[in-house]
């Protein structure tokens, strides 16, 4: 999976040099230390958040803490591919096509539709877990319209499947729970604790992540104002 990840970082770069004839600066070595912690932050950030407030709703039961194990480490390799093909497809591809040919406006809407749309043959799916991940996708689009770097917005990616599957131990998008470092499980209303699909169909992650896209996206929009 790691060697598939980097396969796939010189295939998107192979794409952009032959096809879209330009040089990819936003994978540049340069500032991608700080790129990806920038991501990382925010994306840890919105999960624990998210958590915290299903907690006080009631709906995460808490229940210790498993023992710390290098196994929790493996599955980064895979959030690893997963984070940088799909920020690769939708928000350098997408996105940085169709702002280049409509304008960062229906870019933004674009890319999230198509990003929201790819996830429907995921287990669970609902119109509340499209709604989420079209929210999601706004805020990765905000947060590349700033940055200009898909190294932030692999961050978030990698950052929030990692800690919703590894930390809270809970579904990522449909896809089977796993044993984490937190002992805990989702209990209540499907509205709130997102069903089989998990917290990506929380209207608890809508509001958050909405909240959280909106935030960004009016600060892009007054910084080019």
């Amino acid at each position: 999976q790691l060697l598939a990840a980097v396969l796939v970082w010189f295939g998107y770069r192979f794409y952009v040099r032959r096809i879209e004839k330009r040089q990819p600066t936003e994978l540049a070595v340069q500032g991608m230390a700080r790129g990806l912690g920038i991501g990382l932050l925010l994306g840890a950030g919105l999960v624990a958040l998210t958590f915290a407030v299903l907690a006080a709703l009631g709906n995460y039961q808490f229940g210790g803490i498993n023992p710390l194990s290098i196994i929790m480490l493996i599955p980064l390799a895979e959030m690893a591919l997963v984070g940088l093909a799909e920020e690769m497809v939708f928000r350098g591809v997408v996105f940085g096509v169709s702002e280049r040919s409509l304008g960062s406006k229906a870019a933004i809407v674009i890319s999230a539709l198509v990003f929201s749309l790819a996830h429907l043959t995921n287990e669970g799916v609902t119109f509340l877990a499209i709604a989420v991940i079209a929210a999601y996708g706004v805020l990765q689009a905000a947060l590349y319209m700033k940055t200009r770097s898909l190294w932030a917005c692999i961050g978030t990616h990698v950052a929030w499947n990692y800690c919703v599957s590894q930390i809270f131990s809970s579904t990522v998008s449909g896809h089977a729970a796993t044993d984490g470092l937190l002992r805990g499980e989702l209990v209540g209303n499907a509205m709130l604790t997102g069903g089989v699909f998990g917290v990506e169909a929380s209207l608890v992650t809508l509001l958050l992540i909405g909240g959280a896209a909106a935030f960004l996206l009016r600060r892009v929009v007054s910084r080019t104002a």
